[in-house]
Formats: C-alpha cells, structure tokens, sequence
C-alpha cells in the first residue's frame, strides 16, 4: 500500500511525466539522427573513399562453411568495425547536438534571469530577488554613508 501512495505521488509531482517525455523526444531523435548519419553522411563520405560501404567492412576472423547442399553449418565469425564506425558517428552527432541544444537553453535561461535585460521576459521570482538585492544594496550604502 505504501508502495503505491509513493508511486502515486511520484506520478503526480510530474517527474514521470517529464521522464516520458524525454524519452519519446529522446527515440525521435534517434530516428533523426540515424537517418542524417545512414543517409545524410555516410553516402558522400562512401563517395570520398571510392563506393567504399562502411557496414559491410568486417575483420573475419573465421570464415563460414557450407555443406554439399550450400547450406551453412558454420557461422562465420567477424568483428564488424564499419558498424563501430558508424555508431562512433552516430554518438558525435548526438554529442554535438546535445551539447549545442543546452547550450542554446542556457543562453536563453541566463537572459531570462538577468532583470536588467528588458528583452526578455524575467521571471518573477528572479525580478524580487534582484529588487531585494538593489534594496540591500541601498541600505548598505545609506549605512556605510552615516
């Protein structure tokens, strides 16, 4: 029973909501970013190395063998270092746009938090706290003065 009143709250305060949606955000953007780097990215640096196809490019280490019939009775085994090339690319991409995105969100929050920026709208908490300040500021000064 406690076990639910505590999920429940949990559910309430808004911390699962914000969860869902970053991870819904977080799977279309995966979309995105796998589609700019399959076929965005890696076409034209195929055409720079010569047609050369990166998910195909694999170490074997074991070849595969087949019986009289064609069929495989032995898995070739290989380290497939053109898929490691690609995620690579993938998790920079992600990196990079991870880091340009918040890196935007803190401009913008440092703009909304400073109360002398007539631009953009502060809010209130912050524009008390610097009225607070500016006051203290002033007695200091008025005490200091005397």
């Amino acid at each position: 029973m406690k076990f639910l009143k505590e999920f429940k709250e949990f559910a309430v305060k808004g911390n699962m909501m914000d969860m869902a949606i970053g991870i819904i955000i977080g799977a279309a953007f995966n979309k995105v970013i796998d589609v700019l780097v399959k076929k965005i990215f890696m076409p034209p640096l195929s055409l720079m190395t010569d047609g050369l196809n990166f998910q195909d490019k694999k170490w074997v280490l074991r070849d595969a063998v087949t019986n009289t019939q064609g069929d495989v009775t032995v898995q070739e085994v290989a380290i497939e270092y053109g898929v490691l090339f690609e995620t690579t690319l993938d998790f920079l991409i992600v990196g990079l746009t991870v880091f340009i995105v918040v890196k935007a969100m803190n401009r913008l929050r440092s703009k909304a938090q400073d109360p002398k920026n007539e631009v953009v709208a502060t809010p209130k908490d912050i524009e008390l706290l610097a009225k607070l300040t500016d006051l203290m500021e002033e007695q200091n000064a008025l005490l200091r003065g005397k």
